[in-house]
């Protein structure tokens, strides 16, 4: 077993990257295990989310706009230019509790340290359509307030019925000329204010009963519309679009945790006082621990603050 860190960090994205920028330049030298994909976890990547989005329009700084991993590899040579151990594996089992927490990556090696932030990020489900895979980025998209811009003056079709689908559908109407909510049941299962606000906005059109059962046109190399099925009377047909959003949620990568924090009853990360959670010196930073803002800036500054928390945590401790 290696010497103990002063942190090691679970994860990279901007959350990950952005505690090892801090973290390496208040002196603590963490070592961060920044992912790879996995057959439980195809999506989760060195970089995180954003090595899946091809165009990043709303981080400040880049006034051009930039790629999700022209963005991400600038953040991973920052952290290494101030002394960050970046190093490519998944944390696959973890014992958190004492002063000193043990990890075993998925090389077989453990290794031990004082301080641990978990930036492990979530999962977008997908819908799991071979074309819906070949489209992403090219009209298939996850996050309406990272790609919603590049939509105006299109028809899209955001499949789900909770409030994230509301919100996505909602927000889309600001681009959209028109906004087709596509849910397999007949009423929707979102909050009543939500339910309301979309059913009261004249943009947007339900199509019940329904589900998606495959996205066009891979042959053009973009959407042009989604195939539906009505799964009352069974009836098939196309409806024409130039974008298709899912919005049936996230996973948190937290299934190495085995249940060793708290979370809510979706999974995410439970966080106090900034980013800390139930046991001392693990701190959670990102979308694994918010389910609400879910952009790259808001996991950078959660990022920021783990590093910190955990540098005045370990003060604490007198390292």
């Amino acid at each position: 077993m290696s010497a103990v860190h002063d942190v090691i960090i679970i994860g990279s994205g901007p959350a990950g990257y952005t505690a090892a920028i801090y973290a390496a330049r208040a002196g603590l030298r963490p070592v961060v295990f920044e992912g790879e994909p996995s057959s439980d976890a195809p999506d989760l990547l060195p970089g995180g989310q954003l090595m899946l989005t091809t165009e990043v329009e709303n981080y400040p700084g880049f006034p051009d706009g930039v790629t999700g991993p022209e963005m991400m590899e600038l953040f991973k040579k920052q952290a290494e230019r101030f002394g960050s151990d970046i190093r490519p594996y998944n944390v696959e089992a973890c014992e958190l509790a004492g002063d000193v927490k043990r990890l075993r990556t998925t090389d077989g090696e453990w290794h031990t340290a004082r301080a641990v932030i978990i930036a492990t990020g979530a999962s977008a489900r997908w819908l799991g359509l071979p074309n819906e895979t070949a489209l992403r980025n090219r009209g298939v998209s996850a996050c309406a307030t990272c790609d919603g811009a590049f939509f105006k003056g299109r028809e899209v079709v955001v499949v789900g019925g909770g409030d994230t689908a509301m919100e996505e559908a909602t927000f889309l109407t600001r681009f959209a000329t028109k906004v087709h909510v596509v849910h397999r049941r007949d009423s929707l299962r979102a909050s009543k204010i939500m339910q309301q606000r979309a059913l009261d906005n004249p943009k947007i059109g339900f199509v019940w009963n329904s589900v998606v059962t495959d996205v066009l046109d891979v042959q053009a190399g973009r959407v042009t519309g989604v195939q539906l099925e009505n799964l009352v009377s069974g009836e098939k047909g196309v409806l024409d679009c130039g974008g298709l959003f899912i919005a049936i949620g996230h996973t948190p990568n937290t299934k190495f945790l085995k249940g060793q924090l708290d979370t809510d009853e979706n999974g995410y990360l439970v966080v106090q006082r900034g980013t800390r959670t139930k046991v001392e010196g693990v701190f959670a930073a990102g979308d694994v621990a918010d389910h609400v803002y879910r952009q790259a800036v808001t996991a950078a500054g959660m990022g920021c603050q783990a590093a910190i928390d955990a540098e005045r945590w370990l003060e604490t401790k007198g390292v």
